[in-house]
């Protein structure tokens, strides 16, 4: 008989709204994506600028881990995707319908469906790929437009170091309004930062306009502890146009402390359609 959890309620905060500062050594990085920007997401035909796709991942995945906790972050796999816009300020429920094996993930915001995914417990950490095809990438030089050319099937893609000190990890889980005890208690990094992680290897290697990220699915290999640095290398695996949209799809490892944490395909719209005309040419990033 399927369980359903008591919904995980959160007042929505667009975390992109202003420019980010990311904490690499020696380095001061900034990034904005201007569809997270009231005027500009209404060129696009939002009401305001939009929540970030990754921290409605976040707020999927507090179910799952309240359900499974650590053994969820050690080998658990979580699938996601995004239906409808939120902004700042929206009342998101989250809900998890679980089975015993298998939970379907529903969020809702102003009475409409705005994420859905799934979540599981593997049984054990799935392996990796030929573990050399992995090794340590730096990013690109120099950034391009994102394209075919630039972000073409097959190519490697690494990125910066990102620090997890421990004012960062407490600033991000009130960022997220997570209210699970375990990441303090535990020292654990957030699924949400594993999946911003696949976002950082497009970002440190091309120069986007406005984009949006579209889904994942993330396979945990083991629990991720704050002060240990992030770093993703990926692989493009599909480059494709869709309704207009430009689209790139990565499959990626994302480590701390060097070691592999969870491996995962990502998906994002490198290029929607109104971009073409409006902001060819112009280099955002989130």
């Amino acid at each position: 008989m399927a369980i359903t959890a008591s919904p995980h309620i959160v007042r929505a905060y667009n975390t992109a709204k202003y420019d980010i500062q990311v904490h690499r050594p020696g380095l001061t990085v900034k990034f904005q994506n201007r569809l997270h920007d009231d005027d500009v997401a209404k060129l696009y035909g939002f009401e305001a600028g939009l929540v970030p796709g990754v921290d409605l991942y976040a707020y999927l995945a507090h179910p799952a881990v309240e359900r499974w906790g650590r053994a969820f972050l050690e080998r658990g796999v979580m699938s996601a995707k995004f239906t409808k816009p939120v902004y700042d300020n929206d009342v998101v429920s989250v809900s998890g319908e679980n089975d015993g094996q298998r939970m379907t993930l529903s969020a809702e915001t102003r009475g409409a469906v705005c994420a859905v995914g799934s979540a599981e417990l593997a049984e054990r950490p799935i392996g990796l790929p030929d573990w050399s095809n992995f090794g340590a990438l730096q990013p690109r030089p120099f950034k391009v437009p994102a394209s075919s050319e630039s972000l073409r099937v097959g190519d490697w893609l690494g990125c910066f170091t990102f620090e997890t000190p421990q004012d960062w990890a407490a600033q991000f889980l009130s960022d997220m309004r997570e209210t699970d005890p375990i990441y303090t208690r535990e020292g654990l990094i957030h699924p949400g930062q594993l999946v911003r992680m696949l976002n950082w290897a497009i970002i440190d290697n091309v120069a986007l306009v406005p984009w949006l990220y579209v889904g994942s699915t993330i396979h945990h290999l083991a629990a991720a502890n704050v002060g240990k640095p992030l770093s993703v290398r990926a692989v493009v695996t599909k480059n494709v146009e869709r309704k207009g949209h430009l689209l790139a799809e990565l499959d990626g490892v994302i480590f701390s402390g060097g070691e592999p944490v969870a491996r995962g395909s990502h998906t994002v719209i490198y290029q929607p359609r109104q971009a073409m005309q409006t902001y060819r040419g112009e280099a955002m990033a989130c």
